[in-house]
């Protein structure tokens, strides 16, 4: 898209507020507003913010980071009112001397595309989004409270959240998504919306793109939208499943000539099997990812695979024309681009080194990988080991990353929950 189209489309249109979006180390998205009339200096690149306080205390408070505009990401966002209309466009982040910032998540998953392209190879991704739709209180702030019932795959009037869900499509179909199916998930309130596959930086865009377009459209029902991997106990949690095809010269690495599963299907899913302790830090990226990955309900614990089932960590999965290695551990809270981008890598080593997946084992076997980390702790500190996730990322990344991280550990075991009032207060 060329600037003069913008210009037009916002002239066009009435849009009177255009929001410079960019990501946070951890997925959140943030943004600058502007008005039409600041537009050239939108794309002059002279907007900034202070580094440090979005990407780390490492940065000088003086140091400013520039945001550059990538204008093939400007949509309308169709909730907003028609009367001054509301646009956005994602930004790059660079220095002051406009070299990239390396430390962006968007820059690192960039940076992992261009290299796998060297070797010709390219990575498309098919995501599931599941989340929550759950009553606000009287302030308006979330709640886990759901008066619904419903199960899987139920339809209205039990599905107390089809209408919401019903707008959240049609809305992010008016932004260009192409929706494939949307549906009610097994817990109560959840719910799981599927859009078409595509280039993996393209989707870590679209990913940022629907949860902010979920929570909005979900605001305008009285609800309040998380991704928030398991926000209810004894009911199955929210994932974010991905589903990987390996694209060379036009075709999938991952099927041979037959529709059978290629040799390279292994060995890249052997890769993530291989890292996936690591991985895990960022796939499952709070401390409340871990009670979904040991919950046993819906989400996988043992470091295993399956041509199917709902248990295993990978699925290598065989249909007709088709051949898709899907990784089930990931959760919403991952931030997209650096979830992608440690995820071709790791792929990419194992494809590389010829790391065998070992047998098919049952939905809870075990296997020679061992299981994902327990905690949030143990996760940053099979990272800080694991050399092919640390270079995907950058080391001084992973260290701003697992300092912030672990600091969150801390305020967790250092807080007094109900559990342990529960259970002490009247016995010691």
């Amino acid at each position: 898209m060329k600037k003069e189209d913008i210009l037009s489309m916002i002239d066009e249109e009435g849009v009177e507020f255009i929001r410079l979006q960019f990501t946070d180390i951890f997925g959140k998205l943030k943004n600058i507003a502007v008005t039409p009339g600041q537009m050239s200096k939108v794309f002059a690149n002279r907007y900034s913010f202070y580094g440090a306080a979005v990407y780390g205390n490492r940065y000088d408070l003086e140091d400013k980071l520039y945001l550059y505009p990538d204008l093939d990401t400007f949509r309308i966002l169709p909730w907003r009112p028609q009367q001054g209309k509301v646009a956005k466009i994602y930004c790059d982040i660079h220095l002051q001397d406009g070299t990239p910032f390396e430390n962006a998540p968007r820059y690192i998953l960039r940076k992992t595309v261009e290299k796998a392209k060297e070797s010709g190879y390219s990575l498309i991704v098919d995501p599931e989004c599941e989340f929550f739709l759950f009553h606000t209180d009287e302030n308006g702030l979330p709640t886990t409270t759901s008066h619904e019932l419903a199960e899987y795959m139920d339809v209205g009037p039990v599905d107390f959240g089809e209408n919401a869900r019903r707008d959240i499509v049609l809305m992010l179909e008016e932004m260009g998504f192409e929706i494939e199916s949307s549906h009610h998930e097994h817990a109560p309130a959840q719910h799981e919306i599927d859009f078409k596959e595509d280039d993996a930086f393209v989707m870590a865009d679209s990913i940022q793109t629907f949860k902010f377009a979920v929570r909005s459209i979900a605001k305008r029902f009285g609800l309040y939208a998380t991704f928030m991997p398991m926000p209810r106990q004894g009911v199955a949690g929210s994932g974010m499943h991905i589903r990987l095809r390996l694209m060379k010269d036009g075709k999938n690495v991952f099927m041979n000539s037959d529709g059978m599963p290629s040799d390279e299907a292994m060995w890249f899913a052997g890769g993530i099997m291989e890292h996936a302790r690591g991985l895990a830090a960022i796939a499952n990226p709070t401390v409340n990812s871990y009670k979904r990955l040991l919950s046993g309900l819906d989400a996988p614990y043992m470091i295993n695979w399956a041509s199917k089932g709902e248990k295993a960590l990978v699925n290598i999965e065989t249909e007709p024309d088709d051949v898709k290695v899907e990784i089930r551990f990931p959760d919403g809270a991952a931030n997209p681009y650096l979830l992608f981008a440690t995820c071709f890598a790791a792929g990419l080593d194992g494809l590389n080194r010829k790391v065998s997946p070992g047998e098919e084992m049952n939905i809870a076997g075990a296997c020679s990988f061992g299981h994902l980390p327990d905690d949030l702790k143990e996760a940053l500190d099979e990272l800080q080991k694991d050399d092919v996730i640390k270079n995907a990322l950058g080391n001084e990344f992973t260290d701003i990353y697992t300092k912030i991280k672990g600091d969150e550990w801390h305020d967790f075991i250092s807080e007094v929950t109900e559990w342990e009032i529960r259970n002490y207060l009247a016995k010691l």
